[in-house]
């Protein structure tokens, strides 16, 4: 990822940061982990997995929304980045459920402060969103 940018405000020059840089693929860490856990399904099982492990059905019933077969899927991606571990319980029918590992509960940090900004300027996107649309519809 290459962005060459200059910063307003006392925000970090996101381009300058190690996570941006590339390494010798061309792939840079953020573009790596933003693969893994960018999508909003990712993200919505991390986070409703960070109270506790859960059998598949309650999680699939928390996340409003998602397929079985999304949830799935997301949580097998999930469960390959070692961020998800995933029990079965040989009773019939088999108990599976899905827990955070260590390094999956380590992500509550930076997607709690993505939420907090979230809060700060979901009003702000809100009347940005309205004016653009008014404007295009002019």
């Amino acid at each position: 990822m290459s962005i060459h940018a200059k910063t307003e405000s006392n925000a970090p020059l996101l381009a300058s940061m190690p996570a941006m840089e590339a390494d010798g693929g061309g792939s840079c860490p953020m573009r790596e982990v933003l693969d893994i856990i960018g999508d909003s399904w990712s993200l919505l099982a991390v986070i409703n997995l960070q109270a506790g492990p859960r059998r598949f059905n309650v999680l699939r019933r928390m996340i409003e929304g998602i397929s079985q077969r999304m949830l799935t899927v997301t949580l097998r991606s999930l469960e390959r980045e070692g961020l998800v571990t995933r029990t079965v319980k040989p009773t019939s029918p088999p108990e599976v459920t899905y827990a955070l590992t260590q390094m999956g509960h380590s992500i509550a940090v930076p997607i709690g402060a993505l939420g907090e900004w979230a809060v700060k300027n979901r009003g702000n996107l809100r009347d940005a969103r309205k004016a653009f649309d008014e404007t295009v519809r002019a």
